[in-house]
């Protein structure tokens, strides 16, 4: 409908459109130009909407993953996380990273086109993804007002220090990086800003807080804690990965930029990352679905420079990073991390920026302009910035409240320690 619009208009300003004249040719401008912004500010707020729906994913993925006490925490958490995501990027975040305020009256807010407000909403979405991903690290220990805490100081101060640098060329390491490597860190939608960073943030906070009680036993035995609902834990990821195109795509930012390219090379991630998941993680199902989130996660930085074939290789190669490191992590080196956020998003964000300077050079029959050079001082820059804004923000948080709950609340679960209700209050109703 939308783009049968678009043709229809374009019709009726040949049609319509004046032989000559100086006011006509300036009023048809304009109005060309009003019907532009309009339909860009439509085709960002479709995005923003796209990867608004995903934070449901991150909400059902959790509650599928973690046990059956712990899945109100997990429902609430991430809404929670949003609102205060939101609140802090407007204020502050926003500001810090474009330098744009919404401060003024709001007659200068209504002056102001829709593009530029819905803009905002979008890349909210993004920096409110950080406390998603993290929170997935920390589920079934932490308390939860510290963990609002760092969502605001991480959203409002740490996350869009480095969005600035990448993506609004501040404080001059895009150019730093030029020189040193001969071109730019290219992150399109965000593979080292958003993925790498939340989970190297993540990854302190799951050190500091120690695995849950019971996981790993004095003679050595790992503890099985198993999902509590494959179906929810499936949902999660089907929703994330129908919203990722949204997270991908929209990340042109108007429309007469919109790439299929885009498109075409997160779907390939996407099957390259299941099906390289399924084969080493023997079909097991939280590999499977995680598969096409780590193959999504790896594309966002080289999806617009890459071959569709560079695309397929670098998610069927994050599939694999994420079984291994998942398995490692769990039961070799003993880091409970519950939906294995670090080697998620935090290897394959990693990766996927690393791999957009390979994949995306002409010698793999992508689009060149990248350096494998600057795609690794950047995504090295990236991980440092992230292990040091989460060492700061949960160590400091460590020290002065605490950041896990008590044995007795973790033992209760969550749910009722936090939320006093539980996922399923009327069936343990008693009589």
């Amino acid at each position: 409908m939308f783009l049968a619009s678009v043709v229809r208009f374009a019709a009726f300003e040949r049609i319509n459109a004046p032989k000559s004249g100086a006011f006509h040719q300036n009023h048809r401008g304009d109005h060309v130009d009003t019907f532009k912004q309009g339909a860009d500010a439509l085709f960002i707020l479709l995005g923003a909407i796209m990867v608004l729906a995903m934070h449901s994913g991150f909400a059902f993925l959790e509650l599928g993953t973690v046990r059956q006490k712990n899945q109100v925490n997990a429902l609430v958490k991430i809404l929670v996380d949003f609102s205060v995501s939101t609140v802090v990027y407007f204020f502050v975040g926003y500001s810090v990273a474009y330098g744009v305020s919404f401060m003024g009256p709001a007659t200068s807010l209504a002056e102001k086109s829709g593009y530029e407000l819905v803009k905002f909403f979008f890349l909210l979405t993004f920096a409110a993804a950080i406390p998603a991903i993290i929170s997935g690290g920390i589920a079934e220990r932490a308390k939860f007002m510290p963990q609002l805490i760092a969502t605001a100081v991480i959203v409002g101060l740490f996350y869009p220090l480095f969005e600035g640098m990448i993506w609004n060329q501040k404080f001059g390491l895009q150019a730093w990086i030029k020189t040193f490597a001969g071109a730019e860190v290219h992150d399109f939608a965000g593979s080292i800003v958003v993925h790498a960073l939340g989970g190297w943030i993540a990854l302190p906070a799951v050190l500091l807080l120690g695995a849950r009680y019971g996981r790993y036993r004095k003679d050595g035995r790992v503890s099985a804690h198993p999902p509590s609902s494959i179906p929810f834990l499936a949902l999660g990821a089907w929703i994330l990965t129908v919203g990722w195109f949204g997270f991908n795509v929209m990340s042109a930012q108007t429309l007469d930029k919109i790439s299929g390219l885009v498109a075409v090379n997160s779907l390939m991630a996407m099957v390259g990352g299941t099906l390289a998941a399924a084969l080493l993680g023997r079909n097991d199902p939280g590999f499977v679905h995680n598969g096409p989130l780590a193959g999504l996660v790896a594309v966002c930085a080289g999806s617009d420079i890459m071959h569709p074939a560079g695309a397929l290789a670098t998610g069927a190669i994050a599939g694999l990073v994420f079984v291994q490191f998942f398995t490692w992590t769990q039961n070799k080196w003993k880091i409970d991390d519950v939906l294995g956020v670090w080697p998620l998003h935090g290897l394959c964000g990693a990766w996927g920026g690393i791999a957009c300077g390979i994949f995306g050079s002409t010698a793999f029959g992508g689009l060149g302009g990248v350096t494998f050079g600057a795609q690794l001082l950047g995504t090295l820059c990236g991980i440092i910035w992230a292990l040091l804004g989460g060492g700061i923000v949960y160590g400091l948080l460590r020290i002065t409240l605490g950041l896990r709950l008590s044995q007795e609340d973790e033992f209760q679960g969550a749910d009722l320690a936090v939320h006093r209700i539980s996922a399923t209050p009327e069936r343990e109703t008693t009589w």
